[in-house]
């Protein structure tokens, strides 16, 4: 190698030179492509296309030009790059559904939010948007500064005075070296307010200006899920929004229900959205769904979730915001560049940033009208001296051989300068005139006033800011239109649930295990004794077993007659109209072949340690055999259930109450007798236990009916007989004994009334939920029902058929009104009472106090409403 090649050569560290050049790569990646600006929002391709359209002349007015034409020149002009990076950045600035506000208007196919490609450039045209036009509005009056462009031969603005808040109202997204940026879009109306505000109170906080800039507003709408992501990102810079596109569930005619989906998130694509659905249908991932359909068209976005028969909704609904980008997280990073380093900003920075922006392109402006005015007067000045020595400038002029002569003669003479003799010279002899001269006059004293004008913006601050206000106020009168996207604050964390209203529902169990729901506010309140109506369109020899109210959000504790429980949340049952037969339980639990549910309760809440601590799960059995365990045993759910009791041989689970571990405790036999008893009595016991004896039965046929639980002791014992007959009586006439005796009467058995069927603890306010075995139900109010001896048969409740019998009767727990002015539904009326030996209470319509009526509950008549049946339950007591 010889002398001069080494001495070409210069030895350095290669991790040095790799060091700085990844260093330079980066910045010029942060700084001249990925990142926009603070003050007009836009990366420099952005910004190239949008000036080089603004100087093709291609405003909002003027006819549109090809998309190729306006590629070309930007690419030759001020892009040094491929012609796919500056038309695809002009084509998102076209798409409504990726700027909320869009800076260019297209013509053609711009693509979609299927995610379909636009068409070559070739093919599409483009002109500016209107609101395009405010970002580089007076950006040739030095308001802004410029640079060369990739070749020196041209300048090119560094920013746009940017009159709107672009990078607010538009956001941005990019990812550069070691860094990146997502911001958000908002409402120009909410924006343009809180800068206005910020421009009164500087001092304002990122709290102050929320008020007036409630959330992101995205080009898709849709709905925001919570606030606390919202107020970290405005507050930090930084946060999690979740996003949730617009749905709502709609009925088909053929009984079937439907999801319309009229929104999305925000750069979400349809297409993909719907084949991922369609793919999670099909893997059984997400079930319910029938049929998908894209019924969007040039109106709007529609997308149809056609639903299966039995499906719920609002479960369905869930699945898919689940499981689908339907449900979508916007990560905000508010990186931007400020003075030409990366920044991690909040809300109040960034308008402060833009507020800042328009002060200085103000400023400019303001000095650059003031020169202008001041050339313009001056020159002004020069013609009213020179119309004012009109004939001496005149002479002269004719007298001088060339115009360099002449110029240099009136400077000499009037005391001129080289502009104004220069503007005297090209004056046209129209000037002259009287109608002219008053011209020049007017304008010396316009731009007279102008001038003073200008001085008084550059001189005060607070006339600036003013300006900015009144500039702000007529854009956002101008471009401010409505929200798109909702906001739900109180939806940080959704769950099923949260879908779901938690409305009382009517749960009925069959005797062959089938189980719905139903609204409660279908079943309208009737009068005791009446016929009921058709509740539920039941098999042959099927009947309803259980009946009971719950809301949607509880938790069903389901026990069968073998002693397994299983867990069932009540939304996930298929709601169905009243005369309806429901859906086979085993769809919704793993219940074992041969088994069958005996017992349900409701549990408000299965997380709440301070609620299981406090409960206990009382269950008994036919043979009398009762025991109680800590909620807290059965508070996790398993999808095959546990043994929740050890059934002995011969019996099975008959009822099961929640209690809190003080109450007192009724058990009753079909024969009617019934026990009571404290609850401590029991004492608590594992789950693997087959408990203690609660009542010694009458004889080897009879068997426990049901149980109640008294945490008060201003309830009545309410007993129900098989053919439909039923009282109140009150619990102080059962006396407390230890529990396994074999209790007392609790209502008078005969051939008319039939076995006991049911017993529940009711106050005056609550109302019962009859069923019998041919489906027919009826609801009426406690208050209607006379509180009466134990020892009596009761009035009639409901009429019953041939054949027919009680199923179930279920007590629905009614709240009493303080204002009944307010009432739709009128309250009970109060019982009346007459001191009697057997305390006879009635309410004062249905059964009035008669002598007749006083004597028979003396003697132990049953008591009732006609005579004729009065005299032969008579007989029926003094018989036994």
């Amino acid at each position: 190698m010889d002398d001069l090649t080494t001495d070409r050569i210069i030895p350095i560290n290669i991790e040095d030179e790799m060091r700085d050049a990844y260093i330079d790569y980066a910045m010029s990646v942060i700084v001249a492509r990925a990142l926009p600006d603070v003050r007009d929002g836009l990366k420099p391709v952005h910004r190239r296309v949008l000036y080089g359209m603004y100087e093709l002349g291609l405003q909002h007015n003027k006819p549109y030009k090809k998309s190729a034409r306006i590629v070309g020149d930007v690419l030759g002009r001020f892009h040094p790059h491929g012609d796919a990076s500056v038309y695809d950045a002009m084509v998102r600035m076209a798409q409504n559904w990726s700027l909320r506000y869009p800076l260019v208007e297209g013509q053609g196919n711009f693509g979609s939010i299927d995610g379909d490609a636009p068409a070559a450039h070739r093919y599409t045209e483009a002109r500016l948007m209107k609101s395009s036009e405010e970002l580089m509005k007076e950006i040739h009056k030095e308001t802004v500064d410029f640079q060369s462009n990739f070749d020196g031969s041209l300048q090119e603005p560094v920013v746009f005075p940017a009159k709107l808040p672009n990078l607010l109202l538009n956001g941005s997204s990019g990812i550069a070296v070691g860094m990146a940026t997502n911001m958000a879009p908002h409402n120009l109306n909410e924006t343009l307010t809180a800068i206005i505000a910020y421009i009164d109170q500087p001092a304002m906080t990122v709290v102050d200006l929320m008020e007036h800039i409630i959330a992101p507003d995205f080009p898709t709408g849709g709905i925001i899920c919570g606030y606390s992501g919202v107020r970290q990102a405005f507050e930090t810079g930084r946060g999690r929004i979740l996003l949730r596109g617009r749905a709502t569930i709609e009925a088909m005619g053929n009984g079937k229900e439907q999801i319309i989906v009229t929104e999305i998130p925000y750069q979400v694509n349809k297409a993909m959205l719907i084949e991922k659905t369609a793919q999670l249908v099909n893997e059984k991932k997400i079930e319910g769904i029938a049929d998908i359909r894209d019924e969007s068209d040039k109106e709007g976005m529609r997308i149809v979730y056609e639903l299966k028969r039995d499906a719920i909704a609002s479960i369905v609904l869930n699945n898919l915001y689940k499981q689908t980008q339907l449900q979508h997280a916007f990560s905000v990073n508010n990186v931007t560049l400020v003075e030409g380093r990366p920044n991690l900003l909040n809300l109040k920075e960034l308008i402060a940033h833009f507020v800042a922006h328009r002060h200085d392109v103000l400023v400019r402006k303001t000095n650059f009208d003031l020169l202008q005015a001041q050339k313009r007067i001056h020159l002004l000045e020069g013609y009213l001296i020179a119309l004012q020595n009109l004939d001496k400038v005149i002479a002269l002029i004719r007298g001088s051989k060339d115009p360099n002569i002449a110029q240099t003669a009136l400077i000499e003479a009037f005391s001129l300068s080289e502009a104004q003799a220069k503007a005297i010279l090209e004056m046209r002899l129209q000037r002259l005139t009287n109608l002219e001269r008053n011209k020049i006059i007017e304008e010396h004293a316009q731009v007279t006033k102008l001038i003073a004008g200008l001085q008084a913006i550059l001189a005060d601050k607070m006339l600036r800011m003013q300006l900015i206000k009144e500039e702000l106020l007529e854009l956002r009168d101008r471009y401010g239109d409505a929200r798109k996207t909702t906001v739900e604050y109180d939806a940080d964390e959704f769950t099923v649930e949260d879908m779901i209203p938690d409305n009382e529902m009517v749960i009925m169990v069959s005797n062959q295990g089938y189980i719905k729901k139903t609204p409660l506010a279908d079943y309208r309140v009737q009068g005791r004794g009446g016929i009921g109506a058709k509740g539920v369109l039941t098999k042959k020899d099927d009947f309803t077993e259980h009946l009971f109210i719950a809301t949607e959000h509880q938790y069903l504790l389901i026990f069968t007659k073998y002693g397994k429980i299983y867990w069932v949340r009540v939304y996930t049952i298929p709601e169905n109209k009243k005369n309806t037969q429901g859906k086979a339980i085993q769809n919704l639990i793993q219940i074992a072949a041969g088994d069958q549910v005996r017992s349900i309760i409701q549990v408000r809440n299965l997380k709440d340690d301070a609620y299981i601590d406090t409960h206990y799960v009382l269950m008994c059995t036919k043979q009398g055999i009762i025991k109680k365990t800590p909620l807290r045993a059965y508070a996790t759910p398993r999808t095959n259930g546990i043994q929740a009791i050890v059934i002995r041989p011969g019996d099975c689970l008959l009822e099961v109450t929640l209690t809190n571990g003080s109450n007192h405790i009724v058990l009753a036999l079909e024969s009617g007798r019934a026990i009571q008893f404290h609850e401590t009595e029991v004492r608590p016991m594992g789950r693997v236990s087959s408990g203690i004896r609660g009542i010694t039965l009458a004889h080897a046929q009879d068997q426990v009916i049901g149980m109640a639980s008294f945490p008060t002791a201003d309830l009545d014992l309410l007993v129900v007989s098989e053919h439909g007959y039923g009282k109140r009586s009150s619990l102080e006439d059962y006396r407390i004994t230890k529990r396994g005796g074999k209790g007392i009467k609790t209502m008078h058995i005969t051939k008319k009334t039939g076995n006991l069927v049911a017993i529940h603890a009711v106050k005056n306010q609550d109302e019962l939920m009859i069923i019998n075995q041919s489906g027919i139900t009826i609801r009426i109010k406690v208050g209607e029902l006379p509180l009466i001896g134990r020892a009596t048969q009761g009035v009639r409740l409901i009429r019953l058929g041939e054949g027919d019998a009680i199923a179930s009767v279920a007590k629905i727990d009614v709240f009493e009104q303080t204002d009944n002015a307010d009432s739709k539904e009128p309250i009970p009326n109060k019982s009346i009472t007459d001191k009697t030996e057997n305390s006879i209470r009635c309410t004062e319509e249905q059964l009035p106090l008669t002598a007749e009526v006083i004597a028979a509950d003396k003697e132990g008549i049953p008591l009732c409403n006609d005579e004729k049946e009065m005299d032969r339950a008579t007989e029926e007591v003094r018989e036994e």
